[in-house]
């Protein structure tokens, strides 16, 4: 990769506007059907909940669980983005081009990330969109909610980028998927409050990122949050700068990229 000093501002946008290219030419199978997923999960769950349980006061089930499946949607679209189009590109070589070229770490690793984050925003906010055709519509805090919606698509991002960077097969980006990404999505708030869990489960779900994001863009949506959400922002914000700092110099070194 190119030491340049001086951004590359044309190099960026070709690489992240070939980056958007590659997933919008196959948009049913990147952004309708990840939609069409995430929206199964609201009818299974409001059939069998809804008028049973709801963390929230004053809200459905339904309601409640809307946020956190717009969320899921981002993280697991953000992180498939990235991951898959730096995978492919190591393993059928093309990856060469891509470290020829006259792009710096910083430039790649932008590119690679903002085209995470759109996708992800995209397949969140449709899912959002039809959902609110069978919840009743919240939108409370406009700015938190994009604000937490960037930030969880970016630091989703540069995991897929660390991950694609790691694996040396496609075999171990899935166990990567089913061991970290997964977990880390299923016991994040998505589905429940964390202090409707067991005393001894608050504190270890605690560490987990990814419910700080959750439950500030949940706070954003219907204003019901566990945390501050100013608290949460910083802790996702620092959890983005350490991941982007990680990436940048995994890129920088070409670690397990250059043959």
């Amino acid at each position: 990769m190119t030491a340049n000093k001086q951004f590359n501002t044309a190099g960026f946008a070709t690489l992240f506007e070939k980056e958007v290219r590659r997933f919008m030419r196959v948009a049913t199978q990147t952004v309708v059907t990840p939609m069409v997923t995430t929206l199964l999960y609201l009818l299974v769950f409001v059939q069998v909940l809804e008028g049973r349980y709801s963390p929230a006061v004053d809200f459905s089930y339904a309601e409640f669980l809307v946020p956190g499946l717009v969320m899921m949607a981002v993280i697991q679209n953000a992180f498939a983005n990235s991951s898959s189009s730096l995978l492919q590109a190591k393993m059928n070589g093309s990856i060469t081009f891509m470290l020829i070229a006259p792009l710096s770490a910083l430039e790649i690793l932008l590119a690679f990330t903002l085209a995470a984050v759109l996708r992800g925003a995209l397949v969140g906010v449709g899912v959002w969109g039809v959902a609110s055709l069978l919840t009743d519509w919240h939108l409370v805090e406009p700015l938190w909610s994009l604000a937490f919606l960037m930030l969880t698509g970016a630091a989703l991002g540069l995991l897929g980028v660390i991950a694609a960077i790691i694996a040396e097969k496609f075999d171990h980006m899935s166990a990567f998927q089913n061991f970290v990404i997964l977990p880390l999505t299923f016991l994040s708030g998505v589905f429940w409050s964390v202090s409707s869990l067991p005393e001894f489960w608050q504190p270890i779900s605690a560490l987990n990122p990814l419910l700080y994001m959750i439950d500030g863009f949940r706070y954003g949506m219907i204003g019901v949050s566990d945390f501050d959400p100013a608290r949460s922002a910083g802790f996702a914000a620092l959890f983005v700068a350490l991941l982007f700092g990680q990436t940048w110099w995994l890129l920088h070194r070409g670690w397990r990229l250059r043959g």
